[in-house]
């Protein structure tokens, strides 16, 4: 079995180092880059199965190199900062970053963080594709399309859709999401879900005031009411 890989971008040489050490010890192959623009070329090359990703960075700061991988990359991507403020999670998830881990982290909450994100991206069992009108959903592939037209979804984005789709017609407050999102409840906060779903919604040009597909539920969270067309 091909070892998962990790393409991390941070300047900072002695963490990078540590790093490629420890998660080699779980059975990654690492890959680290100290400049957004060697990281960039080493994704394309590379197509790394997860990207931390520095906020502090020369030529540019992370919060550009995640809206650029963004423009073309589904491939999940976990933040690391010296900065804790709520404000810069918010911006980070706005942009498409799967998690967030501010410095000086345990290198095995790391671990359990990128283990968490894979498994997210590892499928969804045997289920077999859904369409919901011009929606369709394939959970083995993980990818979505409307009007036949591919749905470019982050990791987040896809796990939600599928999560809301697998409990249609039932009300999911904000942390049942959280926790299928994040998979633990360590740092995370309910507007990181209402980012995922404003996101979602947008590229699945769902209207929230006469949605198709996801429907708010004030107070309370969100409900999937697409109807499943493949039983008309």
């Amino acid at each position: 079995m091909m070892k998962q890989s990790i393409l991390i971008i941070d300047d900072d040489k002695k963490l990078n180092q540590l790093l490629v050490t420890f998660l080699g010890e779980f059975g990654f192959k690492v890959l680290t880059a100290t400049r957004p623009t060697i990281g960039l070329k080493m994704l394309e090359k590379e197509a790394p199965d997860l990207v931390i990703l520095d906020i502090m960075l020369p030529e540019m700061d992370g919060f550009q190199v995640c809206k650029t991988i963004r423009e073309s990359h589904s491939v999940p991507i976990i933040m690391l900062t010296a900065r804790g403020e709520t404000t810069d999670k918010i911006v980070g998830l706005e942009l498409g970053a799967d998690d967030y881990l501010p410095k000086p982290f345990e290198p095995r909450e790391l671990v359990a963080r990128i283990h968490s994100v894979i498994r997210r991206t590892s499928g969804m069992g045997e289920s077999r594709p859904i369409s919901f009108g011009p929606l369709k959903i394939d959970f083995t592939r993980r990818s979505a399309h409307l009007y036949n037209d591919l749905v470019d979804l982050t990791t987040n984005e896809f796990t939600a859709l599928a999560f809301l789709v697998k409990n249609a017609g039932r009300v999911l407050d904000r942390d049942q999401i959280l926790q299928e999102l994040r998979g633990m409840d360590s740092e995370a906060f309910n507007r990181s879900v209402d980012i995922t779903m404003s996101r979602l919604r947008q590229k699945l040009k769902d209207d929230p005031k006469a949605p198709n597909f996801i429907k708010t539920v004030w107070g309370v969270g969100y409900v999937f009411i697409g109807k499943n067309s493949d039983k008309l």
